[in-house]
């Protein structure tokens, strides 16, 4: 398995954004399960993912797959008092850093769960003023 996967198994979940920002491509792209929007750049998908460990509990990946550059990696969760289930689609650039990261997860009821509870924290963390330009 390539490092950076072996890596990111054990940061996700911490929600440790500096842990986090060691694995991130300068200029990676996020697009998380909420919104059919993209968030671009080290230091905000680091942000965003850092305050989703917040979100998430119970957080464990349960199987890996993939080879070379193109990851997946199913997990489940829970957001509050419902469960969930995912993957991470990771694509890793040439220096081995995340370049692309996907999530896709259901069911329905936890993403709206999720994003009222991101919502709020993002609320409340004055650097998203400067991230949204990282937003498209």
């Amino acid at each position: 398995m390539h490092p950076t996967i072996e890596r990111m198994q054990e940061v996700v979940a911490k929600g440790d954004e500096d842990l986090i920002h060691e694995l991130l491509a300068e200029d990676v792209r996020f697009m998380p399960p909420t919104y059919y929007s993209t968030w671009t750049g080290r230091a905000p998908v680091a942000a965003v993912l850092g305050h989703v460990g917040k979100v998430f509990s119970d957080f464990r990946y349960r199987r890996i797959m993939g080879s070379g550059n193109d990851w997946a990696l199913e997990f489940q969760c829970k957001v509050g008092d419902l469960d969930a289930v995912g993957v991470d689609l990771i694509t890793l650039n040439d220096e081995g850093l995340i370049q692309q990261f996907e999530v896709v997860m259901r069911p329905h009821k936890t993403i709206g769960a999720l994003r009222e509870a991101m919502m709020a924290r993002v609320m409340t963390d004055p650097r998203f003023l400067e991230f949204k330009s990282a937003l498209s």
